[in-house]
């Protein structure tokens, strides 16, 4: 999280962005691999369920379009990332602050994402994304979030040879 009063520099910012675009769409296909496998496994489910109760439990089948939506929002509401995402090393964060996202937040964000990619087939998500200060896309501007890059969030470690960072601290 970016200390109060912290200006960021432009050294920063492209450490934050530096090729997330296409980290975001190699973690966008593994997140696809992981849905179609979910769906997958549900519909299977509903489908054991609707035999074994004679067509009574074919209604759970209604929510599979609902597994996207619902990934993408519990992962990024409680890790801020998906699994894709975190595989690329890429998190989801707020962008005032850079500090993680709440529930509704991401639940927003998911909501746009899917919204995005089903009205215009992504193509309104990378024209946007393109565009964009931060690399953000839409679905990321309407709740106030940025996807960076972890390691651009995360300190270095001090050096063994500076001072204060040898292992005797003399």
């Amino acid at each position: 999280m970016i200390p109060p009063g912290y200006r960021r520099d432009d050294a920063f910012e492209a450490a934050l962005t530096w090729h997330v675009l296409r980290r975001r769409v190699v973690a966008s296909l593994i997140d696809l691999v992981l849905c179609l496998l979910l769906a997958g496994l549900f519909l299977l489910f509903g489908l054991v369920l609707g035999v074994l109760t004679l067509g009574l439990g074919f209604g759970v089948l209604a929510l599979l379009p609902a597994i996207p939506v619902l990934y993408n929002w519990l992962f990024v509401a409680a890790m801020s990332a998906t699994p894709g995402q975190r595989m690329m090393d890429l998190a989801v964060r707020r962008d005032d602050d850079l500090g993680p996202p709440d529930g509704i937040q991401a639940l927003v964000w998911a909501l746009g994402f899917a919204l995005t990619l089903a009205l215009t087939g992504g193509l309104l998500w990378l024209l946007v994304v393109l565009l964009t200060e931060r690399k953000r896309a839409l679905h990321d501007i309407v709740p106030g979030l940025v996807v960076v890059r972890v390691a651009a969030l995360t300190p270095s470690p001090p050096s063994w040879n500076m001072p204060g960072g040898g292992p005797t601290n003399r």
